[in-house]
């Protein structure tokens, strides 16, 4: 603490050493708790929240089912779904279809508007949406991966994120676009 009283300075948050991931613990011969599933559940996927499946403006279909369904599947596939909270999960879905969504009107639309006052040229505010949308998707995405890292024994290389290209493209192929 400062003279001042202010609390500033000292260590950064996530600076220090990272968590090891479970094959790296193993191969090095350490001790590490691996969840495996030891039994198949019947329940395979938990109900999707309404508020994924609305309609959108233009009758677009909103993908965030389809991601969550994905990644819902790739967590249990390594039996990590019980580690991730769903509302995680939810989060990211939601942030990678409106990301999905600003990509399609900056395709439609391009990468100019028209400035309200002025009338001139600026860039496109769905650029920076699409941005933020992209930028919140991936730090949510890191936080699912390092839970994976860090509690499932398998192959984790290839990820619903792999995917997100060919959603957007298969997107664009639906009604409407």
């Amino acid at each position: 603490m400062a003279k001042d009283g202010t609390n500033r300075g000292g260590a950064r948050i996530g600076a220090g050493r990272k968590p090891k991931s479970l094959t790296d613990k193993i191969n090095e011969g350490k001790s590490a708790k691996v969840t495996v599933p030891t039994e198949l559940e019947g329940a395979d996927i938990p109900p999707v929240r309404e508020f994924m499946k609305a309609p959108q403006a233009k009758g677009k279909d909103l993908v965030a089912e389809e991601i969550f369904i994905k990644t819902y599947q790739w967590l249990k596939a390594h039996g990590c779904e019980k580690a991730v909270y769903s509302q995680l999960i939810e989060q990211y879905a939601m942030n990678m279809a409106r990301w999905i969504q600003a990509e399609e009107i900056i395709s439609a639309t391009g990468f100019l508007a028209k400035h309200p006052t002025t009338g001139g040229a600026i860039a496109s505010p769905y650029i920076n949406i699409s941005q933020t949308y992209a930028k919140q998707a991936q730090q949510i995405w890191y936080q699912i991966f390092q839970i994976v890292k860090e509690n499932s024994a398998g192959d984790y290389s290839h990820t619903p994120m792999d995917d997100t290209m060919e959603l957007l493209l298969s997107v664009r192929n639906r009604k409407g676009v």
